[in-house]
């Protein structure tokens, strides 16, 4: 897996972008949502880059697979975890957040693999206020 620098545009994309790929199949309502809300903009990323972190993230996936059916089958709770430890500052937590929860909502089906990667964001984050998914 790639290292990005701690609350990088970059490491707070990633977290997007595996709420996307973690069910397997990233809709075109999600990515509208996502411009919608100017993710770029909202991250510091530079136009354009955000389809860049969706490839390099599949691409590490990829790596990872060793034939398993899920991209992200073989990511565990503490993995997850440790990509919510590249985002410290609470703003870039709450950005990271809201577009990933637009984003798993924009096909009006929460898949069981967005909710984890959701709930591991809350706990990781706000243990105090981890909804129940």
């Amino acid at each position: 897996m790639r290292n990005y620098p701690p609350d990088s545009p970059e490491a707070a994309a990633r977290i997007v972008a595996l709420v996307l790929v973690s069910d397997g199949n990233v809709c075109r309502s999600e990515i509208d949502a996502l411009m919608q809300l100017n993710i770029e903009q909202a991250l510091g990323l530079a136009p354009g880059a955000f389809a860049g972190v969706i490839r390099d993230l599949c691409e590490d996936l990829l790596m990872g697979a060793h034939g398993n059916r899920s991209l992200t089958a073989h990511l565990d709770d503490s993995m997850l975890t440790s990509f919510m430890g590249f985002i410290g500052e609470q703003g870039l937590r709450e950005k990271v957040l809201s577009l990933a929860g637009a984003a798993a909502r924009a096909d009006h089906h929460l898949a069981e693999a967005e909710a984890r990667v959701m709930q591991i964001a809350w706990r990781r984050w706000s243990p105090e206020h981890a909804p129940a998914l």
